[in-house]
């Protein structure tokens, strides 16, 4: 059995605290958390919506009930085709992250592969995202390579 499985509504303020981790290890990331009781509700419902273009995938941390270890989000969008991707749907990685107590164990690299698969079930021909130099090495690893710009892509 997995120990990834998909977020839940019930999930949400822990899948804000872990997208928070993740903000404030950027380079002038924004510590400031007022904006979570507004993005509660909001993210609560689309972690509702079970087959939509919005997935979050999580692992649940071992030593603290209740609370995540890691998360990767994603979203699939329409961009007009192209070669390589002619139907013209695009995943995008926005937030992967650890709890830093949770670290070294492998579980950012389940989540991506999970989400990996849901972006190849909805018929995405690509997937872009932003990488830290810390996690390049894990992206590489899954076939992502760098383009002109910073975005990194794995070619579906």
């Amino acid at each position: 059995m997995s120990l990834v499985r998909r977020a839940m509504p019930e999930d949400a303020e822990e899948v804000l605290r872990l997208r928070q981790v993740m903000i404030d290890a950027l380079p002038g990331g924004d510590s400031s958390t007022q904006w979570h009781a507004e993005s509660l509700p909001v993210l609560r419902a689309r972690l509702g919506e079970a087959d939509g273009d919005f997935a979050v995938f999580v692992v649940d941390h071992p030593a603290r009930p209740g609370a995540l270890a890691a998360l990767v989000v994603g979203t699939v969008d329409y961009r007009i085709g192209k070669a390589g991707n002619p139907r013209g749907l695009s995943g995008y990685v926005f937030s992967v992250a650890t709890d830093p107590q949770a670290r070294r164990r492998g579980y950012a690299r389940a989540c991506m592969e999970e989400l990996l698969v849901w972006f190849r079930e909805r018929g995405a021909g690509q997937v872009m995202l932003t990488a830290s130099p810390e996690a390049e090495p894990l992206y590489a690893s899954l076939g992502f390579v760098h383009k002109p710009d910073p975005t990194m892509m794995l070619q579906l």
